[in-house]
């Protein structure tokens, strides 16, 4: 708590200033070209009324109730008599008054303030604001017990009004400013009403606008009050911006005190305003006001010769990007129609948490067997009769490789397929040599893939999410190569290599409908590299869905899939010998394969509708991140035992947060160093 102010006069004494520093505080009186310059923050109230006395020389006398801190902030010097009134600003402000009683002043509670003579007893009849006075006002052409009612609502709990019937008087008891408010409507309503129909001139307010609030309280009453509730004609004339009334005297005089209530200027900005926008971005918006209300200009312009000014001129809307702003000028009924809209607009948007979930099931069975054969002279070397199918191996090259003159480098083992190879025969140097290779193979694979892409965006807007690899393609080469002799030399060989994304790839945009319904547009795709023999003939797999769906909040969906169960059989034989029973094995090659293939995609959203789900959902993946993260990490770093391995900090449960504050923020930050936790340190 402080409290502090500077004073700066002409001519001062140099003792004066001398104690003022010394003691410092401001024993001020007031004198010419005494200047204040009051800052006080959290200050005691009595502390504020003790500074002021000593400034104005004014005594005061505190009521026991009179507690509060007050804040006062001021950049320019100000004389002692603003410095009073400022203070009389502060004690309306904190609920209590101030009422002259001869040499002193008293502070009250403002509750008390009617009971209590008014400024209006002070010498010279000056008069503030914020003073407290009583005024009585004659009443010349209406009832004053008729305007009480009326008056009534204008005047705050601590004020006084009333009327006395015999003079036609009211007396009202209020502050300086509210009291010379009243006066001004009193005297716009205490006019002749010996026609049958007034005319009421409108300074700020639409009299289109009035007419049809009066309108719709004129037929409420009727309504409610039957044949015997008020008949009177409210209309307006555009041209002049007034407003017609015709009816009983009575019923005239409330509808004339409601219309001038409301033709009253705007509190704040005129006819131009600033709107500062929370969530919605203002240049966007401010194309789509300027082009909505692109026609009230012209016709407000059309009629600005007669209409006050209030409404003239065209509309402008323009955005502020920095502060994201909207800077607004239209007459009063646009202005208010543009506010409604944007307040409409203008409000938090529910985001939607997607759960993808892609599980792929694959079994892969095949089995294999085969006999091939070779007759022929020494060594095979001519081979007059044999058998070779596609996938089994040559019974020649095993030979050769096995009865070779020794010059070979080729080992008989790389010869052999797969599985199981069982040889036979007779191998000579001379006469008849033959060879049979019995091949057999089974397999059986597995594969279980399950991928879960999570997506989060706002309602209405396209989210996309790719994770996968690069990978290269090769569509061309082309070699420059030139010809010397029976050698050819190649120059500048080049290959040309198109890359494609291969893996997953989500995209969607939600929608979410009156009640917890979520409507999805959903395009999903999903890419893989299949095994190959080839270096450069690469073979993806492919597996997209492009839906739109209808799913509940926090409901799972299923959106499509694939169950597909393949089975393939292959027979190779050699003509007629291949066909006779048993001994028609020899002469056969058989291939059988089974791929059953199960896959299936689901879809869960979530709808993300305040910051307090948005953290919820945010830390329970961000917490089994970070249980991965000690489940698999080593303690220390390898080959440095002092460094501890980082993993993300931890961040406290969200619980249910108090009126008026937010959840708690995840930071992101590395862990400080030091932090080795393990598993159970959690």
């Amino acid at each position: 708590m402080y409290n502090k102010y500077s004073v700066a006069r002409g001519p001062l004494s140099a003792v004066l200033a001398l104690l003022l520093c010394l003691s410092g505080t401001a024993q001020l009186h007031a004198a010419t070209g005494t200047t204040i310059t009051p800052n006080y923050k959290d200050a005691d109230i009595r502390q504020v009324i003790e500074a002021v006395g000593e400034v104005t020389g004014k005594n005061f006398i505190l009521d026991p109730r009179v507690k509060a801190q007050v804040t006062m902030l001021s950049v320019a010097p100000m004389s002692p008599d603003a410095f009073y009134e400022a203070f009389l600003s502060i004690l309306s402000v904190y609920g209590f008054v101030a009422v002259p009683a001869g040499d002193v002043i008293k502070i009250l509670p403002d509750a008390n303030a009617r009971q209590m003579p008014g400024a209006e007893l002070e010498s010279g009849g000056g008069q503030r604001p914020d003073d407290i006075v009583t005024r009585v006002i004659a009443v010349q052409n209406v009832a004053a017990a008729q305007l009480v009612p009326i008056l009534r609502p204008l005047i705050p709990q601590y004020g006084h009004l009333a009327a006395h019937p015999p003079s036609n008087l009211l007396i009202i008891s209020d502050r300086a400013s509210n009291v010379d408010r009243m006066a001004h409507i009193i005297s716009r309503i205490d006019q002749a009403a010996d026609q049958d129909y007034e005319v009421i001139r409108l300074e700020h307010a639409s009299a289109t606008e009035i007419v049809k609030l009066v309108a719709a309280l004129n037929q409420g009453a009727q309504q409610g009050e039957g044949a015997g509730g008020p008949r009177i004609t409210v209309v307006a004339d555009e041209r002049t911006n007034s407003v017609l009334i015709t009816g009983a005297t009575d019923d005239r005089l409330r509808y004339r005190a409601l219309i001038t209530h409301l033709d009253t200027p705007l509190e704040e900005g005129g006819d131009t305003q600033v709107r500062y926008l929370r969530y919605t971005n203002a240049t966007d918006l401010a194309t789509k006001l300027q082009s909505q209300y692109s026609g009230s200009g012209a016709q407000a312009a059309a009629g600005k010769d007669a209409a006050p000014p209030a409404q003239r001129g065209e509309i402008g809307i323009w955005a502020d990007d920095s502060t994201n702003a909207l800077i607004i000028t239209a007459p009063p009924k646009i202005m208010k129609s543009m506010m409604a809209i944007i307040d409409k607009l203008d409000i938090r948007r529910a985001q939607v948490l997607v759960e993808a979930v892609i599980v792929e099931v694959t079994s892969d069975r095949a089995a294999e067997l085969g006999v091939t054969w070779a007759v022929g002279n020494a060594n095979l070397d001519n081979a007059v009769g044999l058998t070779k199918f596609p996938g089994t191996t040559g019974v020649t090259g095993v030979a050769g490789a096995l009865l070779g003159d020794g010059t070979s480098t080729t080992s008989p083992a790389s010869l052999v397929g797969d599985g199981l190879t069982l040889g036979i025969g007779r191998l000579r140097d001379s006469g008849v040599s033959f060879v049979a290779l019995l091949e057999a193979l089974e397999s059986d694979g597995t594969s279980n893939i399950i991928g879960t892409p999570v997506l989060v965006t706002l309602d209405n807007e396209e989210a996309e999410i790719k994770v996968g690899q690069e990978v290269p393609f090769v569509t061309g080469s082309y070699t420059n190569g030139s010809t010397g002799g029976t050698t050819t030399n190649t120059v500048n060989p080049f290959q040309t290599i198109q890359r494609e994304q291969v893996g997953l790839s989500l995209k969607l945009t939600p929608q979410i409908n009156e009640g917890d319904a979520v409507r999805l547009k959903i395009a999903q795709e999903i890419s893989s590299l299949l095994p190959s023999s080839a270096a450069v003939d690469l073979i993806t797999s492919n597996r997209s869905i492009n839906t739109t769906v209808i799913v509940q909040d926090g409901a799972t969906l299923v959106l499509g899939g694939l169950i597909q169960d393949q089975v393939s059989e292959k027979q190779q034989r050699v003509p007629i010998l291949g066909r006779i029973p048993l001994l028609g094995a020899l002469f056969r090659n058989n291939e059988t394969t089974k791929t059953k293939t199960n896959l299936m995609v689901f879809i869960k959203p979530t709808i993300l509708r305040d910051n307090v789900q948005a953290a919820f959902e945010t830390n329970t993946k961000y917490n089994y991140i970070r249980d991965q993260q000690l489940l698999t990490r080593p303690r220390n770093v390898r080959l440095m035992p002092r460094t501890p391995r980082t993993v993300l900090p931890e961040i406290p449960a969200i619980e249910p947060p108090a009126a008026g504050t937010e959840p708690p923020v995840i930071d992101l930050r590395e862990a400080p160093q030091g932090e080795t936790g393990e598993p159970g340190d959690t």
